[in-house]
């Protein structure tokens, strides 16, 4: 597989749009390298095409079509993560890299928008999180899955591992030229006010936190649940934004979509951090910043939201899904020190609030 094409920028995959993969074309690709006869039909996605396809038995797929932008070597590591977490825990429920014909994890394909890469995974039964009921054992779940997650992914590396990518907060500084995108009605100063404190308190001390691969992207688009228990996480998919980055960004990107609109403004994100720590303890200095993850991750969010959704305004229904919670979430954190959410989180991920 070609390694030359140049490494993108941090932001390139969220500026490189794509066109869509029709069913026809899906179905072909499938058959042709994959061994799969199938019907297809187009999903949404953030930066691939994305097709569920069905065979006559009902089995179940995902053929992902990858951005142009994207180097092979990327999803190599999306891929191998995905394989490397299954082989460590095979109960993860995580899709399953399929195969092609000649046995590689992915092809590549040249086609009007250049070279991308074709792979197929796997579908995972289950409720889709944002059309489920919420509750309290529900983010406790989702918090123990991402800690089970990285136990899983402690010993696996890959020279892509250190990919630029925007939605990764080590580059979260990176966002704050994006300001000029933030919607009216807002207050922009929430977004400044935390990505201030980011900067000054969480940025200097991040490389000296423990590192290793994480899946990096807990939101709740990417998560299943039974449907019929609800509490029950079935299911946990997208590796597109996987990174070796220090790892408690892990659990603070996922309690940044868990806030709840009672109670302690951090309860919900509380939930998903003690769910977390019982099965992965956080030590002092991670718990130290914590809070300045969760609320960077909140303005990455609406930040990259309002870009993306200006630059592609036929696809910001998608774009956009998680940004009102988001400035939301913003508002209630706000009535917060600093201090005050520190001293918080520490007792929730100790045990110390129940």
């Amino acid at each position: 597989m070609s390694t030359s094409r140049t490494p993108p920028a941090a932001g390139d995959l969220l500026a490189t749009g794509v066109s869509q993969l029709d069913a026809a074309e899906a179905e072909r690709l499938a058959r042709e390298h994959f061994g799969l006869v199938v019907k297809a039909r187009p999903l949404t996605g953030e930066r691939d095409s994305n097709v569920l396809i069905t065979d006559a038995d009902g089995r179940r797929f995902v053929l992902k079509l990858g951005n142009p932008a994207e180097e092979p070597e990327a999803i190599d590591f999306q891929m191998r993560a995905l394989q490397h977490a299954r082989s460590r825990d095979p109960f993860l429920p995580l899709p399953e890299p399929v195969p092609t014909l000649d046995g590689a994890l992915m092809v590549e394909i040249s086609g009007p928008d250049g070279t991308r890469i074709l792979r197929v995974l796997s579908y995972l039964d289950g409720l889709p999180l944002p059309e489920a009921p919420r509750s309290a054992a529900q983010r406790r779940a989702i918090g123990a899955l991402l800690a089970r997650l990285d136990r899983a992914l402690g010993d696996f590396a890959h020279p892509a591992g250190d990919q630029a990518l925007l939605w990764d907060l080590q580059q979260a500084a990176k966002v704050r030229d994006l300001f000029v995108h933030l919607p009216p009605g807002r207050d922009h100063g929430l977004p400044r006010r935390f990505l201030d404190a980011f900067e000054d308190h969480a940025l200097p001390v991040l490389p000296g936190l423990r590192r290793q691969v994480i899946h990096n992207d807990g939101n709740p688009h990417n998560l299943l649940v039974a449907p019929d228990a609800p509490d029950v996480v079935t299911g946990l998919i997208d590796f597109g934004d996987a990174v070796q980055a220090p790892l408690v960004q892990e659990v603070a990107v996922a309690a940044a979509y868990q806030l709840v609109d009672e109670g302690h403004p951090l309860a919900g994100a509380a939930d998903v951090v003690a769910g977390y720590a019982q099965a992965m303890p956080l030590n002092e200095d991670e718990l130290a910043v914590l809070f300045d993850l969760i609320a960077a991750r909140l303005v990455l969010i609406v930040s990259i939201g309002g870009w993306r959704a200006a630059r592609y305004p036929e696809n910001a229904a998608y774009i956009l899904r998680n940004n009102a919670a988001a400035w939301a979430g913003l508002q209630r954190i706000a009535a917060l020190t600093r201090d005050e959410a520190r001293t918080f989180l520490t007792a929730v991920a100790r045990g110390e609030i129940p």
